[in-house]
């Protein structure tokens, strides 16, 4: 599945689109089927669109070239086996996601930079892209001797990439499904009324539920949760308040109550 510049340019320019579209079908969505009543006010929502520029901007200078860094940087060459290595590739990617997403509520140091995606007292499409840049950054060094150890090639990475946030922006939105679709949907892949429970005031459902693609972590590692998710279910992290964009950057750096 090793492919040329070309490919990767091609498939970087298709990913905006297709979450551009994703975005929008979603955005509507809550507008005409919301799952729970939406809050007065668009503040919020302002500075998360500004979190996911800041986010976006800095993306092509840090976060991708680290990615791209570690897929050049071999220390093996394994063999290609074609789409059956592609996926193996979003396995292994998504098995450390759920680890490492699962880390930053367990560590203190990972936790001042993730409860920044947590102070969010409601959830949305823009909830999904909400996190603070040292987070992201973070992450993606993280992420990169995993690269390095399995082989994953640039593609890989891409192709998951698009998948996370397509899956994120799905799993985080205020959209109201059928509720047998939905139990259909979470017996494979994380669905709304799986991931709200994650984002619950309630500590013990917090540091719960933390899978990204596939629901079978949860399973697996005995972190799903019991709750189910209610229309007027507490959002955010405990009791501590929101903050201005000023204040959600210096988060990490301030005295945690």
């Amino acid at each position: 599945m090793r492919r040329g510049e070309g490919v990767i340019t091609a498939l970087l320019s298709a990913k905006t689109v297709l979450i551009a579209i994703w975005f929008a079908v979603l955005a509507l969505g809550e507008r005409l089927a919301p799952a729970a009543p939406r809050p007065p006010g668009e503040a919020r929502v302002l500075r998360n669109l500004v979190l996911w520029g800041a986010n976006t901007l800095m993306s092509p200078f840090l976060t991708v070239p680290v990615g791209a860094a570690a897929a050049a940087l071999q220390i093996w060459t394994r063999p290609d086996l074609g789409w059956t290595g592609l996926a193996l590739d979003l396995v292994a990617l998504d098995l450390w996601t759920y680890a490492w997403h699962r880390a930053n509520h367990v560590w203190p140091l990972l936790w001042r930079f993730h409860r920044v995606h947590h102070l969010d007292r409601f959830l949305d499409t823009t909830s999904a892209v909400r996190f603070h840049p040292g987070e992201v950054l973070i992450s993606a060094l993280a992420r990169a001797p995993l690269i390095i150890a399995l082989d994953i090639p640039l593609l890989s990475l891409v192709v998951f990439d698009t998948l996370v946030l397509a899956s994120a922006l799905f799993h985080h939105s205020n959209v109201r499904l059928p509720a047998p679709l939905e139990s259909v949907l979470r017996v494979i892949i994380v669905t709304p009324s799986h991931h709200w429970v994650h984002h619950h005031t309630l500590r013990a459902d917090t540091d719960s539920n933390y899978g990204a693609l596939l629901t079978l972590w949860d399973r697996l590692f005995a972190s799903w949760s019991p709750h189910q998710r209610t229309p007027y279910m507490a959002i955010g992290a405990g009791d501590d308040p929101d903050g201005s964009l000023a204040m959600l950057a210096a988060a990490p750096f301030t005295r945690q109550r």
